[in-house]
């Protein structure tokens, strides 16, 4: 077997993290895919890749919320310049992480199966997924960094992940599917990699066996693509190479084509994390954290604990985000369903979902994070925690109805942002104004659209 290079947690006990991974030996050794025999396995496991995107975007988008931004919090100039790198670089990433889950939602449509927008909860309940594969709300620091590099790492490698997540080391691993088994479930995979190398052979297996023309089912009118979306990445899936491409393209920006992992997810986070050990080195008492922790609005449905929010304006915020953040998703979801939407609505949907990122999102997140948690958590600010109250593929498949209940939702979230604005304490009001300002604009371009 090749030499693995081992990447431990804890301090930084070999130096500079990067020259450890520089030093690594030959191409190591991968495991077997899984088993994908029959369509339901295979749109099973694509569920289970959207999933893990959305909750790997949730991940990163959390971590740069909770960067500080502004040297009355205690930064020198160069300490905020050094912040702001970090926190385009996760931004930036977590932009890939949503072209990934548009690219599985390709995948999905293209063999004939729903978009999958929904996902478990934070905290996650244990067996969603893998027990190596464990999703958590982490602020920016080493524990978080260690653990997203440790998610993204390329196939094979041999890496600890953080201390705080060394329980997985025990755990009973699931069973490959049997080939003549029917219903799928959920199979073991160690990374991301091995995760879409599986389907991408699931794939291959199925056109052979059931014929290209016969997978690849999916109306070619449903898939998105930089026609109405920005990533030029972004290719409609319609036969067994593109399939291919959508993978490659997953795989490559993650942990790094054939083994070229510098300037992929994996790499660039590696990058952030030695800066991160080489600041703190250089000045011990250097924070760039704000206390943020994963709180939430209300009690989590699973029997996992959380701490929950008990300041009334910080809940407001909290429920306007996640209010926000589930209209986002019906637009999306009603993108990849359309039935005789125009070429223009579908661009208006596009827009509008990504309007609302930039434009409500983004600014939201860096907001409640300065805001407390309560008696729960004293001291501590909330972050985002991208609660689903509902699934968000509810809406009727009638075009006129589901533009109907987007509208209405948008503009009964326009009048909370409105509520929440008219309540804030004076820092917070241009950034509330400009948020309520947003959301009627949007909803306004959408009642246009219809």
């Amino acid at each position: 077997m090749a030499q693995l290079t081992k990447i431990e947690s804890g301090p930084d006990r070999h130096g500079r993290l990067a020259h450890v991974l520089q030093t690594r030996g030959a191409p190591p050794d991968v495991e077997g895919p899984m088993v994908l025999e029959h369509r339901e396995a295979l749109i099973y496991t694509l569920g289970k890749a959207a999933e893990l995107e959305h909750l790997v975007l949730c991940q990163y988008l959390f971590a740069a919320f909770s960067l500080k931004q502004e040297e009355r919090e205690g930064l020198s100039g160069e300490q905020v310049t050094l912040i702001k790198g970090w926190r385009h670089a996760l931004m930036e990433i977590a932009e890939q992480e949503m072209l990934h889950l548009a690219l599985v939602q390709n995948l999905l449509t293209a063999v004939g199966a729903a978009p999958r927008l929904a996902r478990p909860n934070f905290p996650v309940p244990p067996r969603s997924f893998p027990a190596a594969v464990q999703m958590a709300l982490i602020p920016f620091g080493e524990v978080g960094l260690r653990h997203f590099a440790y998610l993204e790492r390329p196939e094979g490698y041999e890496m600890a992940d953080a201390e705080e997540f060394a329980a997985i080391e025990k755990a009973v691993p699931l069973p490959i599917a049997g080939a003549d088994e029917i219903g799928p479930h959920l199979q073991d995979f160690a990374t991301i990699g091995h995760l879409y190398r599986s389907i991408d052979e699931g794939l291959a297996h199925l056109a052979e066996k059931l014929g290209t023309d016969r997978l690849f089912i999916g109306p070619a009118s449903a898939q998105a693509t930089e026609v109405h979306f920005r990533w030029r990445e972004l290719v409609a899936v319609t036969d067994l190479e593109s399939a291919h491409r959508a993978i490659e393209t997953i795989v490559e920006q993650g942990e790094g084509a054939r083994g070229d992992w510098r300037e992929a997810h994996f790499g660039r986070l590696i990058a952030i994390l030695d800066e991160y050990l080489a600041a703190r080195q250089a000045d011990p008492t250097f924070e760039p954290t704000r206390p943020v922790v994963a709180a939430l609005v209300r009690d989590p449905e699973s029997e996992l604990s959380a701490p929950v929010i008990s300041e009334p304006f910080t809940i407001r915020c909290m429920d306007l985000l996640n209010a926000v953040y589930e209209v986002l998703l019906q637009m999306l979801s009603r993108y990849f369903v359309h039935t005789d939407e125009t070429d223009e609505q579908l661009r208006e949907l596009a827009n509008t979902s990504v309007g609302l990122m930039q434009d409500v999102i983004k600014p939201l997140g860096g907001l409640v994070t300065q805001l407390a948690v309560g008696e729960a958590r004293p001291g501590a600010a909330a972050g985002p925690s991208f609660e689903l109250f509902y699934a968000v593929d509810y809406l009727l498949p009638h075009r006129d109805a589901a533009w109907t209940l987007m509208e209405e939702r948008l503009r009964e979230v326009a009048e909370l942002a409105t509520r929440c604005r008219d309540a804030c304490i004076p820092s917070f009001l241009v950034p509330l104004s400009r948020i309520t300002d947003a959301l009627r604009r949007h909803a306004d371009h959408l009642a246009s659209a219809r």
